[in-house]
C-alpha cells in the first residue's frame, strides 16, 4: 500500500485548477511550462526547459542504489474550444480550454515528482517529462528530435490518460495497439459553376463530394476486413455562399483512423484511387491531399504487464479495469513508445462529459489515485 496522499492531492487540486484557468495552445505553453518548472525547482529539482519547443524535463535521482531510469510523461497543451463548464476555475482565455484533462495530468505528475524528490526511496532514477503539443503538432516527436532520450536516458517510458466511461480511479491497460493512427485529409474539387436552375450546364462539385463520402463509407463497409478497426470521417465541407448558384469549387476535409499502419496505407491508396476515378467519371479536377499524422500507439507487452502488476500491488485487484478496448483517438506518445519500451494506461474519470467537449472538467477526486499510480510505477520499474 502507498503512503497517505490526501494532503498532497489537495495541494495538487490547487495546481490543477490554476492550470485549468490559464490554458495555452500547442507550442505556446510558455506560462504553463514556467509554472511547472517553478514547482519542480521548489521540490529541489533542476528542470531543463525548451525541449521540443516548450517541454520541461527534470531528473529525480534515487537512493543511489543501481536501478533503471524510468520516464514518466504528461502533456502541457490545451485545446481551441470555448469552455462551457461554468466552474469557478473556468478558463480565463477565450476560445481555449483544458478539455482533455492535461491540467489534471500535470498536477498528478507534479504530485508524484514532489513525493519522489523528498523520499528518494527508489533505486536508479526517474525522469519526469512535461511534453508540449500533444493535441496538434507532435510535440513528443519534436522532443525526441531535440535529443530527449540522449540527454535523459530512459530504459522505459510510461504515459497515463484519464478516461471518461471507466469507473473513477480504476486503471486499465490494453495489450498491443491502444490508440489509433490518424491522418487528416483534404479533397479539393474544381467543377464548373452554374445557375442552380440549370444544373446541366455546370459540373456540381457538391454532388461529387457526396459521391466521395458515400464511396468512402463503402471502402470501410465493403473493401476493408471487417475485423480491422478503420474509420473515415468527413468533418468539414466548404462550398458556395448563394442559394441559386452551383459553386465552382468545393473543399471537403476529414480524418482517417486505424489501429494498424498497414491498414492506414491501404485506406490511403483506396481513397486516392477513388479521387482519381471520380475526376475522370465526373469530368472535373480533384486533388486529394493526405497530411502527415501520428502513428498507432502500441503498448509493449512486458512493460504493460509490469505496470498493471505494480498497480495491483499498490491498490488491489479491484482497482484494475479488466475490460478495456483500444480507442480510436490518437496520441503522440506513440513516438515515445516507438523509441523506448513502455506502456500507456488509462485512469478512469467516471461519468463526466466526453474528452474534447466544452463541458469537460477533469475530476479532482481521481488526483490522489493518479499520483499514487505514478509513484507505484516509478518505484516498481526502477527496481525491476
Amino acid at each position: 500500500m502507498l503512503e497517505n496522499l490526501n494532503g498532497l492531492a489537495e495541494e495538487a487540486r490547487g495546481w490543477r485548477r490554476h492550470l485549468h484557468a490559464h490554458p495555452e495552445l500547442q507550442f505556446v505553453e510558455t506560462e504553463t511550462a514556467r509554472f511547472v518548472a517553478d514547482k519542480l525547482r521548489s521540490f529541489g529539482l533542476e528542470p531543463t526547459c525548451g525541449l521540443g519547443g516548450t517541454g520541461v524535463v527534470a531528473v529525480i535521482e534515487g537512493s543511489g542504489a543501481p536501478g533503471k531510469s524510468i520516464g514518466l510523461r504528461c502533456e502541457l497543451d490545451a485545446l481551441p474550444i470555448e469552455e462551457q463548464t461554468n466552474a469557478a476555475h473556468a478558463s480565463k482565455t477565450s476560445g481555449v480550454m483544458h478539455a482533455c484533462g492535461h491540467d489534471g495530468h500535470m498536477a498528478m505528475l507534479l504530485g508524484a515528482a514532489k513525493t519522489l524528490a523528498a523520499a528518494r526511496d527508489f533505486p536508479g532514477r526517474v525522469v519526469v517529462i512535461f511534453q508540449p503539443a500533444e493535441e496538434f503538432g507532435g510535440g513528443g516527436e519534436k522532443m525526441i528530435a531535440d535529443g530527449l532520450f540522449e540527454s535523459f536516458a530512459c530504459d522505459e517510458v510510461f504515459g497515463v490518460h484519464n478516461m471518461p466511461g471507466i469507473e473513477p480511479g480504476k486503471i486499465a491497460g490494453v495489450p498491443g495497439p491502444v490508440m489509433a493512427a490518424a491522418r487528416a485529409w483534404d479533397l479539393r474539387i474544381e467543377g464548373k459553376g452554374a445557375h442552380a436552375g440549370w444544373p446541366h450546364t455546370g459540373i456540381d462539385g457538391i454532388a461529387v463530394a457526396m459521391d466521395f463520402v458515400n464511396a468512402c463509407n463503402a471502402i470501410v463497409a465493403r473493401e476493408i476486413d471487417p475485423i480491422a478497426a478503420v474509420v473515415i470521417s468527413p468533418t468539414q465541407i466548404h462550398a458556395g455562399n448563394n442559394y441559386n448558384v452551383i459553386p465552382q469549387s468545393v473543399h471537403l476535409g476529414g480524418t482517417i483512423r486505424t489501429l494498424s499502419d498497414a491498414a492506414m496505407a491501404d485506406v490511403i491508396e483506396r481513397m486516392q484511387r477513388l479521387a482519381r476515378g471520380l475526376a475522370i467519371s465526373k469530368n472535373c479536377e480533384i486533388g486529394l491531399e493526405i497530411q502527415s499524422g501520428y502513428p498507432v500507439t502500441v503498448n509493449h507487452d512486458a512493460q504493460l504487464a509490469a505496470a498493471l502488476s505494480a498497480a495491483r500491488t499498490a491498490f488491489g485487484d479491484a482497482a484494475i479495469e479488466e475490460n478495456c478496448a483500444p480507442k480510436m483517438g490518437t496520441e503522440d506518445f506513440s513516438y515515445m513508445l516507438n523509441a523506448r519500451p513502455g506502456a500507456y494506461l488509462f485512469l478512469g474519470s467516471g461519468d463526466v462529459a466526453p474528452l474534447h467537449n466544452p463541458a469537460y472538467d477533469f475530476p479532482d477526486a481521481i488526483l490522489e489515485r493518479g499520483i499514487g499510480l505514478w509513484l507505484a510505477l516509478a518505484r516498481a520499474r526502477t527496481a525491476a
